[in-house]
């Protein structure tokens, strides 16, 4: 069997397990004159410096067009302050550094990190791909054609493929069912103007989050931040960034997507969820980690273990402010999809119905608590940490409270949580495969829309 490696679709920040009483550095908060808020942490351990910076409200779902929030963040490193891309990108490598821009469903990320030597050059470099993005026509094009490309490319890998027809197949015309990568449709239209018109309606430092660690005292910092970003003006007042009442599946949402030429199908699984932060979390990741969130977990063994069917299965919570989801992958051959998917809601109803062993359950909490040390190590981890507490609303302390409250989960919490969040009847199942090997196989769970995967889109 075709070993493939599946992508978790990207949106939202994962809650991180946790290990020891103040597992996250406390750190020091700041305020530039353009209304920048900043964190900074002091870390002399070793001689680097990482820097990350959230932009809020600039992210997929509130993109007038579907895919310009990350090709506008694409092409503010193709060209900046009378730089061209080449010359941007070969200032970044002759640091040694790393610099990146791109859009998550809620906001817009940049990524840097280098050398403590070479930080206050690198923020040079970032605040004027932020500042002073060139957007030239020939760029736009390059970046447009090349995601055009990417998304036939997507279409020929169905492990990639059966996320994207999951997104729109569980949103529909939720703003949280655009695709990063856009889809033909809407790159087919898609102009530089847009770009420039989304760059200065949605991003200015007053919705921006920026977070540091490393080998530099906060004065220093300060004298850094405010000769790059604190230059950074607001264009126009910032459009209110908040999301419509996310859908729910009733009944059972089915669609078969027609890949002739498919060796294998791949399914994705999902159940509604809750928002990042909620009260259920610590029982949710206890529940989880024996469902399907570890090798050993009760899909693992049965579908890869037991019976080797797949090389690959796994489930996850996804939250976003307010509302999540509750996903199942996994792929096995043509002829072996109907045993699987068989299985997995066996599994499921065993979950709802019987919930989990005791032993079961410390186990799970021993995993997750033995997985957290790795997990804040790096300077990057600990200032995407303040980031993601701050725009969550969590507070400094939350990762801490979250270990507390793992660490005394017992069976009936657990069980709650698979009852709660598993149905036999509500939810939204995506199939990708050659549709005349597997159709039969798939009308016992009921009638399936079939899209063929050549068509337009998702």
């Amino acid at each position: 069997m075709k070993k493939a490696i599946l992508v978790v679709i990207s949106a939202a920040f994962v809650i991180l397990p946790l290990h020891g009483a103040n597992s996250l550095p406390t750190p020091q908060k700041m305020k530039l004159g353009n209304g920048l808020t900043v964190y900074y942490l002091q870390d002399r351990d070793l001689p680097l410096v990482a820097a990350r910076m959230l932009v809020k409200g600039a992210g997929t779902a509130f993109e007038p067009a579907e895919g310009l929030a990350n090709l506008t963040a694409a092409l503010m490193l193709k060209g900046a302050a009378g730089r061209s891309a080449a010359q941007v990108a070969e200032d970044i490598d002759s640091l040694g550094a790393a610099l990146d821009i791109s859009a998550a469903d809620e906001y817009l990320n940049l990524s840097a990190s280098c050398l403590a030597e070479h930080f206050e050059r690198l923020m040079t470099i970032a605040a004027d791909c932020v500042l002073q993005p060139a957007f030239s026509s020939e760029e736009f094009e390059k970046e447009r054609q090349n995601r055009i490309d990417s998304l036939k490319a997507a279409k020929d890998n169905p492990g990639q493929a059966v996320r994207l027809y999951f997104r729109k197949a569980y949103f529909g015309t939720h703003p949280l069912g655009h695709l990063a990568g856009g889809t033909d449709t809407s790159l087919g239209a898609m102009t530089v103007d847009q770009v420039i018109a989304y760059y200065k309606k949605y991003l200015g430092p007053q919705q921006a989050v920026l977070a540091v660690a490393g080998d530099i005292d906060a004065e220093k910092l300060k004298q850094v931040l405010n000769r790059t970003f604190g230059k950074w003006q607001q264009s126009a007042p910032a459009p209110a960034a908040s999301l419509p009442q996310f859908p729910v599946p009733r009944g059972k949402v089915l669609i078969l997507v027609d890949k002739p030429d498919a060796t294998q199908a791949y399914f994705a699984l999902g159940f509604p969820g809750f928002g990042m932060g909620d009260e259920i979390s610590a029982a949710a990741q206890v529940m989880n980690t024996l469902f399907g969130g570890r090798f050993t977990s009760w899909l693992n063994t049965e579908l890869r273990i037991k019976r080797g069917l797949t090389y690959n299965t796994n489930s996850s919570f996804q939250q976003w402010r307010g509302a999540g989801i509750f996903n199942v992958f996994s792929y096995t051959k043509n002829d072996k999809i109907g045993e699987m998917l068989d299985i997995t809601f066996e599994l499921v109803a065993k979950a709802k119905k019987e919930g989990f062993g005791e032993e079961e359950i410390q186990s799970a909490r021993n995993y997750i608590l033995g997985q957290f040390p790795p997990t804040l190590e790096n300077l990057g981890a600990k200032a995407r940490s303040y980031l993601t507490l701050d725009f969550y609303g969590l507070g400094l302390n939350y990762y801490d409270g979250l270990l507390e409250r793992i660490s005394k989960i017992g069976k009936a919490q657990a069980d709650t949580v698979a009852a709660n969040y598993f149905s036999d009847q509500d939810y939204v199942l995506v199939v990708v495969g050659k549709a005349e090997e597997i159709s039969a196989q798939l009308a016992k769970i009921g009638e399936f829309k079939v899209k063929q995967i050549t068509a337009a889109d998702f």
